[in-house]
């Protein structure tokens, strides 16, 4: 008997039809065979993928923390800002984190979501701060643990945002904003509404990534790893301990970093790991482009992805009642990982974390990855 599917209503049957097609997400194991169907389907990879012009915009100190402002270009479009954080006073090399801003359906900034830079974050960030964060701004605390924090803004958002100048072109609303938006002075109603505009853009920016042969998550996840090889290149940072972490979407771009990355020793995935199986019906019109990457479900699932470099150290903490995923989706993945992990014969190299409560990355789920970073960086 053919399953309903709310979304899908008479078209319900469309689901066995394309599994008849093409079996639906077969068991893709650890492995380069597996990257390299990856790397095929995310279609945006170069043999250099180093940051061009790079310079140091400002430093600072604060809170303990030594700031710079540093930008480059990675070959296309405005330049990327990011911040580099570390504990002040630091003499020797320290092991480096790449911290991944989430998507939150929030492009006006990407890197203030989550770091501190010298002046106070905007009024805005801070009741967003408080619901996905525990209200504080985790790069500058995982800094202060130890390590050289990287906080890169990636395609889409903050400094690499598209303008409203350009979205106006094919949206009504961006046109309608255009008047206030060119006055500069961006209030909270300003950014909500270019956050509105740009959620309905990200539709047409991967109808470009179908034209240009690509997808946005292989954009995103090339501009992770240039900014990789970035904090590798550093004085003070140790180029053989290398992680990153995100949440939300930001787990998304550390998922992809961790597979598509050889430099990345320990990644954690935080709130973003569920089955395609478990999305149909319940979350797909909730995730962005960056997770549903075109073609992959011939090849395998999500959690393959986030498990095909093992035994490379990975941490995924799960929120038990995240509105995002079902329960069932995100244990059933957990259930995946480690046995991709278990069949490379490295079990302990893999930890899953469940916690109470809805999407987020709170002060307890903070600890543990931190604690977990410290041990596998060293």
């Amino acid at each position: 008997m053919t399953r309903t599917y709310q979304h899908l209503g008479v078209y319900s049957d469309w689901v066995e039809a394309a599994d008849r097609a093409h079996a639906l997400y077969p068991v893709a194991p650890p492995g380069e065979q597996t990257r390299q169907k990856l790397r095929d389907v995310l279609g945006f990879h170069f043999e250099q993928e180093q940051p061009r012009a790079v310079q140091v915009e400002r430093r600072w100190r604060r809170d303990g923390i030594e700031g710079e402002e540093v930008s480059w270009s990675v070959g296309y479009g405005p330049r990327t800002h990011a911040w580099l954080l570390k504990p002040e006073g630091a003499r020797e090399p320290l092991p480096g984190v790449v911290a991944l801003h989430d998507h939150g359906g929030f492009k006006y900034y990407g890197k203030e979501k989550i770091a501190d830079g010298p002046e106070e974050p905007h009024p805005v960030l801070v009741p967003f701060r408080e619901e996905c964060y525990g209200g504080r701004a985790f790069a500058n605390a995982l800094a202060k643990e130890g390590f050289v924090v990287l906080v890169p803004d990636v395609f889409l958002w903050g400094s690499r945002k598209f303008p409203v100048q350009t979205i106006a072109e094919v949206d009504q609303a961006a046109h309608e904003m255009l008047p206030e938006w060119q006055k500069g002075e961006h209030t909270a109603e300003i950014i909500q509404r270019y956050n509105a505009v740009a959620a309905v853009h990200e539709h047409l920016v991967e109808k470009y990534c179908h034209l240009l042969g690509t997808t946005l998550a292989g954009v995103v996840s090339y501009e992770d790893r240039v900014a990789v090889n970035y904090l590798r290149s550093r004085r003070d940072v140790r180029a053989d301990a290398i992680g990153c972490i995100g949440l939300s979407g930001g787990g998304a771009r550390s998922a992809l970093l961790q597979a598509t990355c050889d430099y990345v020793r320990a990644a954690v995935i935080v709130g973003m790991m569920c089955t395609f199986a478990e999305n149909l019906d319940h979350n797909v019109v909730s995730h962005t482009w960056m997770v549903l990457p075109w073609g992959w479900a011939r090849y395998g699932e999500y959690p393959d992805i986030a498990a095909c470099r093992a035994p490379s150290p990975l941490m995924v903490q799960y929120d038990e009642e995240d509105p995002l995923f079902t329960l069932k989706g995100m244990r059933d993945s957990h259930e995946r990982i480690a046995a991709h992990y278990r069949s490379v014969g490295a079990p302990d190299n893999y930890t899953g974390e469940f916690y109470p409560g809805g999407h987020k990355f709170d002060l307890q789920m903070q600890a543990s990855a931190f604690a977990w970073l410290k041990r596998q960086l060293g």
